[in-house]
């Protein structure tokens, strides 16, 4: 069973077996307050679980505070437990949950496509999709990148890519994609979190110097 933690947009949890199905999911959409909530969603999911053997954990794109919340999460469960952690770029796991609700849906063919998370501050963040190949695993084209409010529609027309917003991002997704991931043989991220920017409060510098 593979634990998936997603905290790029609100917070998401989830448990599921490697063949998709899914055993709990749990989250909260408030966009703040991650480290408030996580440890009770994992409470909820980690009930109806069974032995896990993985932790696959959204690596963003991400606000810095918010995303690493998860991540620090995901990396101290994964160390506890002595298990695998399985790193995927967040908006791979949100076009995944995308493709494949449109062949539930029965869409003939998915064009390619732009997952867009708000990235706040006017601006939001966008990837490319193009369907998924033979292991299962969504095909990203373009980004992750950072676009201005006003200059993101004729980005993605340039691109040829319909947008496609996205409020969240479901934990198990992120799971089923590490799972399509593993079995393939593959890897989806680095170690390394996709933060939208670099952390608004920094060290200060050395103290001036007091003259005379």
């Amino acid at each position: 069973m593979i634990l998936g933690i997603d905290t790029s947009l609100g917070t998401a949890v989830a448990v599921i077996e490697p063949d998709g199905v899914v055993v709990a999911t749990a989250d909260s959409p408030n966009p703040l307050g991650h480290a408030e909530a996580i440890g009770g969603l994992l409470e909820q999911v980690l009930t109806s679980a069974g032995a896990l053997t993985h932790v696959a954990v959204g690596m963003g794109p991400g606000p810095f505070t918010g995303l690493r919340v998860g991540i620090a999460t995901a990396r101290a469960f994964a160390l506890g437990r002595g298990i695998p952690l399985v790193p995927v770029p967040s908006h791979d796991a949100a076009a995944l949950g995308l493709l494949l609700g449109d062949a539930v849906a029965g869409a003939d063919g998915t064009p390619p496509f732009a997952v867009v998370t708000d990235a706040r501050r006017r601006e939001f963040a966008y990837s490319v999709f193009e369907g998924t190949d033979d292991d299962g695993v969504a095909v990203r084209t373009t980004g992750p990148l950072l676009a201005p409010r006003d200059e993101l529609d004729d980005r993605l027309a340039a691109l040829g890519a319909a947008r496609r917003d996205v409020a969240a991002v479901p934990a198990a997704m992120v799971a089923l994609a590490a799972s399509r991931a593993l079995a393939a043989g593959r890897t989806l991220a680095t170690s390394e979190p996709l933060y939208l920017r670099s952390p608004d409060v920094t060290l200060p510098g050395a103290p001036k110097k007091v003259t005379a």
